[in-house]
């Protein structure tokens, strides 16, 4: 961003950091092939994104730490997608019922025992169970994943601001079509509804509280 726009937002009081919880979860948004693959209409060609998200789940399931994940999918023909079916009906046809876009991506994918959200809007938490869900696993932090930036994942990330969850957007666990896009979102979820970290203090927060946690092997 700009250092006029930088300086306005920081003089306003924009971008208070938030502190770490006690009990985090990762939400992993939306993370199939349809952004992954290059003849997809929502294809990002950010490989590096999907390296960095099994990261993080990895970091997460070694420290016994919730992961969560959402996906779009909608009936054949968009029958249940609404409105915004209608504004994109040929890019949100990737999430039909049986399109093969809809797939998990090798390696990255949920284990038996992590919930699955399915949503037919942008935001997670929209039209689903993931605010009573998150409730009942304890969690009051979490660490966001996925794409688009723009899209799904500021969606989610406010709407978990509004459901009194700490969202933490993780940076390179994040990605969309263009940087200018990517990092104007970035700017504008930090200052406002969440607080964009780096995949080292996403780590270094897991490993935190990794002791603290019953459930983790190493006690």
């Amino acid at each position: 961003m700009d250092s006029e726009t930088s300086i306005s937002y920081e003089n306003a009081g924009f971008g208070n950091r938030t502190e770490f919880g006690t009990a985090p979860a990762v939400v992993v948004v939306d993370m199939c092939s349809a952004y992954f693959d290059p003849q997809s209409p929502l294809f990002l060609n950010r490989a590096e994104v999907a390296d960095a998200v099994r990261q993080l789940v990895a970091d997460a399931r070694n420290c016994a730490v919730p992961v969560v994940w959402t996906t779009v999918e909608y009936e054949a023909g968009g029958a249940n997608g609404g409105v915004w079916y209608q504004k994109l009906p040929k890019i949100l046809n990737s999430f039909d019922a049986g399109n093969p876009l809809r797939d998990w991506l090798p390696g990255l994918h949920p284990g038996g025992d992590e919930l699955v959200i399915a949503k037919q809007h942008a935001s997670g938490f929209f039209g689903t169970d993931l605010a009573s869900q998150l409730q009942q696993l304890g969690a009051d932090s979490l660490l966001i994943a996925g794409v688009s930036t723009s899209g799904c994942v500021r969606a989610t990330a406010t709407d978990a601001s509004a459901h009194g969850f700490k969202p933490f957007v993780v940076r390179q666990c994040v990605g969309d079509r263009t940087d200018q896009v990517h990092e104007s979102n970035l700017f504008d979820l930090n200052a406002k509804y969440a607080d964009v970290i780096d995949q080292a203090q996403a780590s270094a927060y897991l490993l935190s509280i990794a002791p603290a946690n019953p459930a983790n092997p190493a006690n």
